[in-house]
């Protein structure tokens, strides 16, 4: 999550966002510090519902936002997320045993707070299956003194060996204290590839957004030991601390490791390999440059703002393209200053050169599209992209999104697939403005999820086409439904 300045109101044109140095938790902490925690945290579950072909996973009180998704490849019904809890300390998971028709729910573990009147909380989800069926999840840990500052944070990893319903162990690490140093936006893969040298590591990337000479910088952390400890690399551009976000980690057909980021000093894709298990990184390399550095407020995240990031993924199936690299990120569209596209470019060599950067687009139609994600069906081979797209806004404000899915074989895609039955609003409660419920400050957050294999994918997204219902007596406090996690299954 990052911190923003932000008005309710009505705006014209996008706008950059002032400080890009921010940590992206920064709104969780700003509600929680000014509101305390929600008192609910129960473990329980609420049934998963159905809207046609769309699921609500999360089904709880309050916002969620920044879902994330991985399956399970040795048991392929088993899929797992996670998203933020908004209003709660504890990062939240969900599990499903049947390809995604039903879920359940779990809070992950945080460690003890600082301080007698300090309290913790978790952001920033990524979820992956290893080749054996253990899962390891991925988050932040944000330490403050309820009204005295932030005390530090460090880094998450907890396992799960039942596919997601319970989580008993957990792998704190890469502590920093004080406000001056923040661990943020993490990613999470684990070597699946049967042949693989380095079958069953696990590898998880993050920028350290803030800090002096010697700190921030990108980092990678891996473990050989199935989670129980890591080893931490920096692996960061040329340009220094303070300048990189949204890392990304993907791994090849025969162990190769894959790191890309944002580097917004440079307002390029960064990419760096490993090719000794993540021990040792290539220098820093550019995919590609863009337009936008940092992140840019269009009307559907007018408060937040929608960040730059790349998702990258490796073709590790059988076929003719096996070994071939695939990053996407967001930009301008071609010919366009204020609208946005998701762009791609692949690489056929490990990463020592790219394509030129391609629009993943049919028709664009001045639409604006946003926190994508990319997955190749490591099966078929067939790389899937999923994002918020504005096409089909009946607002003429560019309000209202939809998730959106095009597949193809990273260069080329074919047309796109609407995955939701019914549209988001984060500005106006579809119609009702200002908004009873919406938690303006986070809106949709910086990323969304997407799985695939054998031929199906499964994008997950947050979604708020439930925020005009009124709070349950449960939910108590008028804080409702709010954003919701949402799921589908695309054949």
């Amino acid at each position: 999550m990052r911190k923003l300045a932000f008005a309710i109101g009505l705006i014209a044109l996008p706008a950059l966002a002032a400080d890009p140095k921010n940590p992206t938790w920064w709104d969780k902490y700003q509600f929680i510090l000014n509101n305390g925690p929600a008192a609910l945290q129960s473990t329980a579950a609420a049934p998963a519902g159905a809207f046609g072909t769309n699921v609500d996973v999360s089904n709880e009180c309050g916002p969620q936002s920044e879902t994330f998704i991985a399956i399970n490849t040795r048991a392929p019904k088993n899929l797992a997320g996670g998203a933020n809890e908004i209003f709660r300390l504890p990062m939240r998971g969900f599990f499903s045993f049947d390809g995604g028709s039903s879920w359940g729910g779990v809070d992950l573990p945080l460690p003890p707070a600082i301080g007698a009147n300090g309290i913790d909380f978790g952001s920033d989800p990524t979820l992956a299956f290893d080749s054996s069926g253990n899962l390891y999840y991925g988050y932040i840990v944000v330490f403050f003194g309820n009204g005295n500052g932030i005390n530090g944070t460090e880094m998450a990893v907890a396992r799960s060996t039942d596919g997601g319903k319970t989580y008993p162990t957990v792998t704190f690490f890469e502590f920093n204290g004080g406000a001056d140093h923040f661990n943020d936006k993490p990613m999470i893969t684990a070597d699946a590839t049967v042949g693989s040298p380095f079958r069953d590591n696990v590898y998880i990337a993050w920028d350290a957004a803030s800090g002096g000479s010697g700190a921030g910088g990108v980092r990678l952390a891996r473990s050989t030991d199935h989670g129980k400890t890591f080893t931490t690399t920096r692996i960061d551009a040329p340009s220094g601390p303070g300048n990189s976000i949204g890392a990304t980690v993907t791994v090849g057909p025969k162990g190769e490791v894959y790191v890309a980021w944002n580097n917004h000093l440079l307002n390029a894709i960064v990419f760096t390999s490993s090719f000794d298990g993540g021990v040792t990184f290539t220098t820093p390399t550019v995919i590609s440059q863009k337009q936008i550095p940092f992140d840019i407020r269009i009307p559907a995240e007018f408060n937040r703002g929608a960040l730059v990031y790349p998702a990258c993924d490796v073709d590790r199936s059988k076929g003719a393209l096996r070994g071939r690299i695939t990053c996407s990120w967001m930009d301008f569209a071609a010919g366009s200053r204020t609208n946005t596209d998701i762009f791609t470019s692949v690489s056929d060599n490990k990463g020592a050169t790219w394509s030129a950067a391609r629009s993943v687009g049919d028709t664009h139609g001045g639409a604006d599209r946003f926190n994508h994600w990319l997955a190749t069906d490591p099966v078929t081979g067939t790389v899937n992209v999923s994002f918020y797209d504005t096409r089909n806004d009946t607002t003429g404000a560019g309000f209202q999104t939809d998730i959106y899915l095009v597949r193809g074989n990273g260069a080329t895609f074919g047309l796109g697939t609407r995955v939701t039955t019914a549209p988001s609003n984060e500005h106006d409660c579809n119609g009702l403005f200002p908004c009873p419920s919406i938690n303006y400050g986070n809106q949709q957050g910086d990323y969304e999820g997407l799985a695939a294999y054998g031929g199906v994918a499964h994008p997950i997204w947050t979604d708020s086409r439930r925020n005009t219902e009124n709070a349950t007596p449960s939910c108590g406090g008028g804080r409702g439904l709010m954003e919701e996690v949402f799921t589908a299954t695309v054949k």
